[in-house]
């Protein structure tokens, strides 16, 4: 399928990529978190919100390009310990055709779950080299691996950033981002058999409590990697569940709203943001109307 485009993005421009990828998440983990609904409902949700984020957040200005996801179901494929690996590697594929076609030197991407970040980030760490440093804003740390337990790609967005990724994925990407300079910001939620992953590879990482005040320790380290230019993923579900359930889990005591806005604020401050992704937002009060509206007359569904 080809890619939708509103305008020939020239070089340098701030490309906006809309990516509602929904294969990532693992079938079965989604209809664990969110029972209420029809597992066909669920798994889609994510296309849901990359259109809902589209709708109610600022315009760019700039051009929009549409990631192609298709929405029948892949038959539960299970390849290398990756969920769905086939159709998955395939938007891979097209998203990084283009990035490569649009050559933007700023990318904004409302996804979808976690894995949209990969395209974009290594394309960026391709262009900039040593001067990109990445902030994954989550209450997990996204380092799974096809050993792992866990099949949902979505956990393994950081992994294959870094380049500790699954080798039929890897030769796709353009380049990748030294662990060294990747700071997991927010994260107080994992499982045990990937965790290991955060120190074993040296990422950094700050808890809620680290940055609950002050985000300085996170600038500080940004100021240690060198680098002037800055890639920030956004996954909605860092935000204290107790405040609202932006994502599919629903994880108390993460950052507030206010906190990831001052976070980001600050980080703008101190560095060139190139990249932004907004990911995983699953709009359970959206779904919650769809089903209502199922089949209702005139509306059919």
């Amino acid at each position: 399928m080809p890619s939708t485009t509103t305008d020939t993005t020239p070089h340098g421009a701030h490309l906006r990529l809309l990516w509602p990828e929904w294969q990532g998440a693992g079938a079965d983990m989604v209809g664990h978190l969110a029972p209420e609904f029809p597992l066909d409902a669920a798994r889609r949700a994510y296309t849901v919100g990359t259109t809902v984020l589209q709708a109610v957040l600022p315009q760019n200005g700039g051009p929009v390009a549409t990631v192609p996801v298709p929405m029948g179901d892949p038959g539960g494929e299970l390849r290398d310990g990756i969920e769905s690996k086939t159709v998955l590697t395939q938007q891979l594929s097209d998203a990084l055709k283009i990035i490569k076609e649009q050559d933007p030197a700023r990318i904004t991407t409302f996804g979808g779950t976690c894995t949209v970040s990969v395209a974009r980030f290594t394309s960026l760490a391709a262009r900039y080299e040593d001067d990109l440093a990445v902030v994954w804003i989550d209450s997990h740390p996204d380092v799974d691996t096809g050993a792992t337990d866990y099949n949902g790609y979505h956990a393994m967005a950081v992994s294959m950033i870094t380049g500790h990724r699954d080798p039929e994925m890897s030769r796709l990407l353009p380049a990748t981002v030294p662990a060294d300079r990747v700071a997991l910001v927010g994260l107080h939620d994992w499982t045990e058999d990937a965790y290991q992953h955060v120190g074993e590879w040296g990422l950094t990482s700050f808890s809620p409590a680290d940055l609950r005040t002050s985000t300085q320790p996170l600038l500080d380290w940004l100021a240690s990697t060198g680098c002037s230019r800055l890639a920030i993923h956004l996954d909605v579900d860092a935000v204290d569940a107790n405040e609202g359930a932006l994502g599919l889990g629903k994880v108390p005591d993460g950052l507030t709203g206010a906190e990831v806005n001052r976070i980001a604020r600050d980080l703008q401050g101190a560095a060139d943001v190139v990249a932004t992704t907004v990911a995983e937002f699953f709009p359970r009060d959206v779904l919650h109307v769809q089903q209502v509206l199922r089949g209702f007359p005139l509306i059919g569904g």
